[in-house]
């Protein structure tokens, strides 16, 4: 108990101290494992992780060749732990995503490649300004695909940190890739998590969806275009993607309206919005839609709302995180020549650091809120647990953690801890 209430002051303390330095981040230095221990765990690692890749059906000379000069990556560990989906404001993500060089480099796309969209579109039917939208966000059109050795970033995960569940099994992919394309391994590069190409695949999806979208007879996603959004078209329509149908748009909610409604979980009907008070951003009345939608508050109340339906989430699907689903969305609209953003974003906001997010989460568990484990990523259970703590203060509880929030929990947890 003593711990625990040592701990909350020291939180409270990074607070107040972020407080009064203009909330610069703090930052926790975290111990660096000797390289040579860390590079024979390694190696252990590779020399244990043979005898399941063979099991899977990969040769041991695809093994040998493809792990033979990798070597754990410090900048592949490092970033796995602060991704920027997560870690930078929405609105800086979005400026960022959907740039005017982004938009009008998309338009001239859409004209350019009309003809190889148009035969895409054919065979799987998604908009061409989405499949353009993907490859801008994924690579910015190709031009940043990654340049990280694929099985040397992948082993790097699989080793050891938060996502060897996810890493394991796509390194195995990422070998049978290989085995099966004829690959070299030198050019199999990637971006630190092991994503790839001209649309960012993973090893996995490649081997269940990965097409020949120019006809050459081969599939290759970082020199080829066609192949690229050929594999995502196909990718985006296997999930479920309605064709003519939209994925949202922005809107204005009305004084008083309950935001724990705001929730991608939280699923009604367009007339059931309406009747809550749910306008367009002009101010009309929602158009007349079958499909149910829910209520998205990317950053808060004091920011752009939009309703969203089954398409956004289709997006969701290729990539688990709202912001970038939101940044596809946006800059296919604005491809097409459709609106920007019209709501300002609240841009006077500082954003939680990873120690402040794990301050947060920590304190939260204080309270008694189930946020399952504090890892510094604030997912599903941490909004709630947000959300239900705002709620209990008559606050417009749309789970949207700020500096305010963060300050107002780790004190009420301190006092709670202290006074028992």
């Amino acid at each position: 108990m003593r711990g625990i209430v040592l701990f909350l002051a020291y939180v409270l303390g990074l607070i107040l101290m972020a407080a009064a330095y203009g909330a610069q981040e703090t930052s926790i230095p975290v111990p660096t494992p000797s390289p040579v221990v860390e590079d024979a765990a390694f190696a252990a690692f590779l020399k244990d992780f043979r005898s399941q890749a063979l099991a899977s059906g990969i040769t041991a000379e695809v093994y040998d060749t493809a792990t033979r000069t990798i070597s754990r990556n410090q900048r592949v560990f490092d970033r796995n732990l602060n991704q920027p989906e997560f870690s930078r404001p929405i609105w800086d993500y979005i400026d960022s995503a959907v740039s005017a060089e982004r938009i009008t480099g998309g338009s001239a796309l859409i004209v350019g490649d009309a003809d190889i969209l148009t035969r895409i579109h054919d065979r799987y039917p998604v908009p061409p300004e989405i499949l353009i939208s993907i490859w801008g966000n994924e690579s910015d059109y190709g031009r940043g695909m990654g340049r990280y050795n694929m099985f040397e970033a992948l082993a790097t995960l699989a080793y050891d940190g938060p996502r060897t569940d996810y890493a394991r099994p796509q390194l195995i992919a990422a070998l049978k890739m290989m085995q099966r394309e004829n690959y070299a391994a030198s050019m199999m590069t990637s971006s630190w998590a092991g994503a790839f190409g001209q649309t960012q695949f993973v090893p996995t999806t490649f081997l269940g969806k990965a097409v020949d979208g120019d006809g050459d007879g081969r599939i290759d996603l970082w020199t080829s275009p066609a192949d690229a959004l050929a594999s995502t078209a196909h990718v985006i329509a296997s999930a479920g993607w309605s064709d003519g149908k939209p994925w949202g748009y922005e809107v204005a909610l009305p004084t008083g309206f309950a935001y724990d409604e705001a929730d991608l979980d939280v699923v009604k009907s367009v007339a059931a919005w309406r009747k809550l008070g749910v306008k367009t951003i002009a101010g009309a009345e929602l158009p007349a839609a079958d499909q149910t939608a829910s209520i998205f508050l990317p950053a808060g109340a004091n920011g752009p709302a939009f309703v969203v339906f089954p398409n956004f989430k289709v997006v969701l699907r290729y990539n688990n995180a709202a912001s970038y689903a939101l940044a596809v969305c946006l800059l296919g609209d604005q491809i097409k020549g459709g609106p920007a953003v019209v709501a300002a974003w609240p841009r006077q906001l500082l954003p939680l650091s990873r120690d402040e997010r794990l301050a947060l989460q920590t304190s939260l568990l204080a309270l008694g809120f189930d946020i399952g484990k504090a890892d510094g990523l604030i997912g599903a259970k941490s909004r709630a647990a947000v959300r239900g703590w705002q709620k209990a203060h008559a606050l417009p509880a749309d789970g949207y953690a700020t500096q305010d929030i963060l300050s107002r929990i780790a004190m009420e947890a301190h006092s709670q801890v202290a006074g028992r």
